[in-house]
């Protein structure tokens, strides 16, 4: 079980004169799946960007620690998994190669007998030696999970993480997004019910617009 933390301070932000979201204010700690729900152009995305460590909040303060200790910047990046429409994949690598290539940059141990679990839950392991520009959109979507969990992240966060997902798709997600919640922080953001009913706490963006 994790001893990770995630705290949120006062957490707000403006692009300009809009504002997006104000005072947002939350502690998780152990373990558990967190909901962030809105619109499309709520602000899901800008918020998890900045629990992730990609963006700046405008005001207030994201504090990330394990073993009661904070995490610094620059370390987050070992700590987290992150899952979005909009990562990019390396498509004229396969998938096995892309595999061993992020471990390389991330300076990770490339943990065959994981990666192959991973594969096998989300419908990919026949297909592993195919370039990855032969996928198709769902199993792309598939493969972002196996890139955010090779290395047993503590927190994982979800943006919009069934899109382009088949009922069979979804189905092998949400299996992997149940089990890791036993033992890492799940973060899920997404307007789908189906995504957010296994989420026990929910952050409203609405909630956050006018305070």
């Amino acid at each position: 079980m994790s001893d990770y933390s995630l705290q949120a301070i006062n957490l707000s932000k403006n692009f300009g004169r809009r504002l997006i979201f104000k005072d947002i204010n939350f502690r998780i700690d152990c373990c558990g799946i967190m909901g962030i729900s809105g619109a499309n152009g709520a602000g899901k995305s800008t918020l998890v960007k900045i629990l992730a460590g990609i963006s700046s909040p405008s005001s207030g303060k994201i504090i990330h620690k394990i073993e009661d200790k904070e995490i610094i910047s620059e370390n987050l990046h070992n700590h987290i998994g992150f899952v979005s429409p909009y990562l990019v994949l390396y498509e004229e690598f396969s998938t096995w190669e892309n595999l061993n290539y992020f471990a390389e940059i991330r300076a990770v141990k490339f943990n065959k007998e994981k990666i192959e679990y991973l594969l096998n839950q989300l419908l990919l392991f026949d297909r592993k030696n195919d370039l990855v520009k032969t996928y198709s959109s769902g199993m792309k979507q598939r493969l972002k999970f196996i890139f955010a969990l090779m290395h047993s992240p503590e927190l994982i966060i979800l943006d919009e993480p069934t899109s382009n997902l088949d009922q069979e798709g979804k189905d092998s997600v949400y299996k992997i997004i149940k089990e890791e919640s036993k033992s890492a922080i799940v973060i899920i953001a997404s307007n789908e019910q189906s995504d957010l009913s296994f989420c026990s706490t929910e952050i409203k963006l609405e909630d956050f617009k006018n305070k």
